[in-house]
C-alpha cells in the first residue's frame, strides 16, 4: 500500500513546533526509520514566504492546489480564531472532505476546519485556553475541551502542541497498526498512546521511577491485564481508600481508572492481533477481558472493526 500524500497547511506567523509535528512522526529519518515516510508537502493559501513566530522565514512552494488529491490533510495551528477562515481554504477543506481524504485539525487548526463546515454535528476538540471562542463561534459542534484528540471517523482534532503528536500517532496506528505506531513512538521518545480521552490538563506525570505508590500500581496494572484490575483492588494495592485512590488516579492521569484500564487492555489486544497467531478467545482472556463477547463489544465500539478484521488488516504489515 502505498503512503498517503500530505499537505500541511501554514500560515503567517505559525509555530515552527506545530508545522514540523506532521513530519516528526510521518516523515523520513536519517538512518531509516521505522516506516516508508509519507510523502508531506507544506501548503499555503498562496506559495511564497512565510514569517514563523521564531527568528525565521520559510519558502513554501505549494499553494492550494496541493490539497486536490491528498489522502491525509493537516491543519497544525491557526493565527486568527476568532476570525473566519479564508473562503478558499474552506472550499479546498470541503472538497478534500468530499473526496474522500482525512483531515487533522491540530491545536488551533480546528477553527479552519469548524469554518469550513465539515465539522458541524460532530465532536472535537482544540486549545482549551478557546474553548469558549469555539464554542461561541461554532454551536453545531460538540467540543469536547478537556480531551486530548476526538476521532471522529475522517476528521480528528486535537488540542495544544504535544497532543498533536498523539493525534499524528493514532492516525498512523489506525492505517499501518499499533505496533508500527508504538516503534514510532520510541523513536522520538513519546509516549506510546495517550488515549483521546486523556485531559489536557493534568497534576504532573506519571514518574517513571518506583516510590509512587499510584505509578507503581499503574506499572503492575499493565503486566498484569488478566487480573482484577477493579478500583476496590488497585486502591487496596496502593494503600489508599477507595475515594483518595480515584482522586488521587484522576490529579495525575486525567481520566478515570475504569475508562485508563480499558485503555491499556484495547492496546494489549491491538498487538497481539498483530504480532500474533492466538486465536480470538486467547487475545481476549491475555488482555483482560475475560468473555469473548465483551472483547468484541469494546473493540467494535474502539477501532470501528472486528478483532478478525482488524488482524486481517495489520497481521502482516
Amino acid at each position: 500500500m502505498a503512503p498517503p500524500r500530505v499537505p500541511v497547511i501554514a500560515v503567517d506567523g505559525i509555530s515552527p513546533f506545530h508545522l514540523s509535528v506532521p513530519s516528526l512522526v510521518w516523515g523520513g529519518e536519517s538512518p531509516a526509520g521505522e516506516i516508508e515516510p509519507w510523502p508531506i508537502r507544506v501548503a499555503a493559501l498562496r506559495a511564497g514566504t512565510l514569517r514563523t513566530s521564531a527568528d525565521f522565514d520559510i519558502d513554501v512552494k505549494h499553494g492550494l492546489e496541493a490539497v486536490r488529491g491528498a489522502d491525509v490533510v493537516v491543519v497544525p495551528w491557526w493565527g486568527e480564531p476568532e476570525c473566519a477562515a479564508p473562503d478558499e481554504l474552506s472550499i479546498a477543506l470541503r472538497d478534500a472532505r468530499d473526496d474522500g481524504a482525512e483531515l487533522l485539525g491540530l491545536c488551533l487548526g480546528a477553527f479552519p476546519l469548524a469554518d469550513s463546515g465539515v465539522l458541524d454535528g460532530r465532536s472535537a476538540t482544540t486549545h482549551w485556553k478557546w474553548a469558549d471562542v469555539f464554542r461561541e463561534r461554532f454551536p453545531l459542534v460538540a467540543l469536547a475541551p478537556d480531551e486530548l484528540y476526538v476521532d471522529e471517523g475522517p476528521i480528528i482534532t486535537g488540542a495544544g502542541a504535544t497532543a498533536g503528536i498523539d493525534a499524528c500517532l493514532h492516525l498512523l496506528a489506525r492505517r499501518q497498526g499499533q505496533r508500527v505506531a508504538n516503534r514510532v513512538a520510541r523513536r522520538i521518545v513519546a509516549a506510546p498512546h495517550r488515549a483521546g480521552g486523556q485531559a489536557q490538563f493534568i497534576e504532573r506525570a506519571i514518574p517513571e521511577t518506583g516510590g509512587d505508590p499510584l505509578a507503581d500500581v499503574m506499572r503492575w496494572s499493565a503486566a498484569n491485564l488478566e487480573a482484577d484490575l477493579s478500583i476496590d483492588t488497585l486502591a487496596a494495592r496502593a494503600h489508599l481508600s477507595r475515594s483518595s485512590f480515584t482522586r488521587a488516579f484522576r490529579a495525575h492521569t486525567g481520566t478515570t481508572v475504569a475508562r485508563w484500564v480499558l485503555e491499556q487492555r484495547l492496546g494489549a489486544a491491538r498487538e497481539l492481533l498483530e504480532s500474533t497467531t492466538l486465536p480470538i478467545d486467547a487475545v481476549a482472556a491475555t488482555a483482560g477481558f475475560g468473555g469473548t463477547a465483551l472483547f468484541r463489544q469494546h473493540f467494535g465500539r474502539a477501532f470501528g472493526a472486528t478483532p478478525s478484521q482488524y488482524r486481517a488488516a495489520f497481521r502482516t504489515r
